[in-house]
């Protein structure tokens, strides 16, 4: 995954392509990597503690797993926002309905690029993300698996203005 134009968080979730009940788990993830914030040499994990996605090469680090994909609810409680806007929620729900996910089953995603802050009381503030334009974050897949990705709009962690990402693909190494 490559921030085209900087300061842009992405979020990733996935589900066995086997099973899709079986689907990335926030908190087998934090608790096996014993981590709030991943980066190279990672794994991230199903909710059957199955390895998924490891984290081959990472230019930006501390990505996490601490936020829920943005939503209308979220820009209403959390910006005030009333209006329909994009969100995260909206575009996995829209990308994973042919395959007979429902928004319910949406797990809390991989925040990529996210730049949270923890202070010692335990309070989260999220910044604008730390990434530059070109950089990356090099997956490798553990199993097969049905990935979704969307570019975040929500506007603090973006640094106010949302951009694209980039997504390569690679046929696996050495098979």
């Amino acid at each position: 995954m490559i921030d085209r134009e900087g300061h842009q968080v992405s979020n990733l979730i996935c589900f066995s392509l086997a099973d899709t009940r079986e689907h990335l788990s926030a908190g087998r993830t934090t608790d096996y990597n014993g981590k709030l914030f991943l980066s190279t040499g990672k794994v991230l994990y199903s909710e059957r503690s199955r390895a998924m996605l490891t984290i081959e090469e990472d230019q930006v680090g501390g990505h996490s797993l601490l936020y829920a994909p943005c939503s209308p609810e979220m820009f209403r409680i959390t910006y005030g926002i009333t209006e329909e806007t994009p969100n995260c929620l909206d575009n996995f729900t829209k990308s994973l309905e042919p395959h007979g996910i429902e928004p319910w089953r949406i797990p809390t995603p991989f925040n990529i690029f996210l730049n949270a802050e923890l202070s010692t009381d335990g309070a989260i503030a999220v910044r604008p993300a730390r990434s530059r334009a070109g950089e990356f974050i090099d997956l490798r897949v553990e199993m097969d698996l049905l990935v979704a990705v969307t570019a975040c709009s929500a506007l603090t962690c973006n640094d106010g203005c949302p951009t694209a990402i980039d997504v390569e693909v690679e046929p696996a190494r050495g098979d």
